[in-house]
């Protein structure tokens, strides 16, 4: 019995800490860049959906940004077309634009019935609806690799329309040029420039790692909170590499166009959004703006 009390007490006190964060980010835009292996495990990408679910039933306004990168890989093995990358991002052909939007569509789908079946509202859109997304072509140097947009523009109109009505926006990065062209769109600059454009209160990252190291080689060296300096400093050092090195010039470029604060997270961990939002210690890393960082306050 004294157990049992335990365990309830336990509960209960997880349910208070997470007070001040649910009052703190009641009625706030929040963006989740989705990506990733937490979308290819079943397990994982329930729990994701459940997360979102519970940051909108408490009064918060999710977006949901999604990739589908390994997806598309995989329909294009299965139909014999060849994949290159050039500073990773994927040449793509006219072939290999009809198979992402395809793809990217079909993941849209169905993670707004994900979404539904826990009884909150959603609705899927890429960037092509409502003119939200408007890019240019873009040139790694002086290479053209395709249909692969850069944006120029966002219209949040459709955006906070869903919003005002009660529903979780679900967007697939896909854009139209000023020639009504089909272009793919790097999902973490869709979501960078989405969470940018509505003003967001927090944009987060779900990704294979644990968040930002001062030295990938020792993984003792995660960094907790990042300041803009701190930021800036680590990106010219050289230590950060690989997909990091867009990945984190991304958040920095949010923070400093009006983002509150950018989580990168482990996506691989069953629950990390709940665990960032709601508890005292949060996980991964936190980019934030040097005026906005208090000794004592994480939110």
């Amino acid at each position: 019995m004294e157990y049992m009390n335990q365990q309830i007490l336990l509960k209960a006190e997880t349910l208070i800490e997470a007070l001040p964060y649910i009052q703190k980010f009641n009625n706030k835009k929040v963006v989740v860049k989705y990506g990733g292996s937490a979308m290819l495990d079943e397990n994982l990408q329930s729990n994701v959906i459940k997360d979102v679910a519970l940051l909108k039933l408490v009064g918060m306004k999710p977006i949901i940004v999604h990739g589908g990168g390994k997806e598309i890989s995989k329909w294009l093995q299965v139909l014999g077309h060849e994949t290159t990358f050039v500073e990773g991002l994927r040449v793509t052909d006219e072939k290999t634009m009809e198979v992402a939007e395809m793809v990217l569509g079909k993941v849209n789908k169905g993670l707004v019935q994900m979404v539904e079946k826990l009884g909150v509202k959603a609705v899927g859109i890429s960037g092509k609806d409502g003119a939200t997304l408007k890019v240019e072509k873009k040139l790694v140097g002086d290479k053209d690799i395709g249909f692969v947009g850069n944006i120029k523009e966002v219209n949040v109109n459709l955006i906070d329309t869903l919003i005002d009505n009660d529903f979780v926006p679900v967007i697939a990065p896909i854009g139209l040029d000023d020639d009504f062209i089909n272009y793919n769109i790097n999902a973490d600059d869709v979501a960078c420039a989405i969470a940018t454009a509505v003003g967001a209160e927090k944009l987060v990252f779900l990704t294979d790692i644990e968040g930002v190291y001062a030295n990938p080689d020792d993984k003792n060296s995660l960094i907790s909170v990042l300041t803009l300096d701190k930021a800036d400093e680590l990106l010219d050092s050289g230590f950060v590499g690989g997909g990091m090195l867009p990945k984190l010039k991304n958040c920095v470029d949010a923070v400093r166009n009006g983002v509150s604060r950018v989580h990168i997270l482990d996506g691989r961990m069953p629950h990390c959004l709940l665990l960032e939002f709601f508890t005292n210690k949060g996980i991964g890393t936190a980019i934030i703006h040097k005026e906005n960082l208090f000794d004592n306050e994480k939110i």
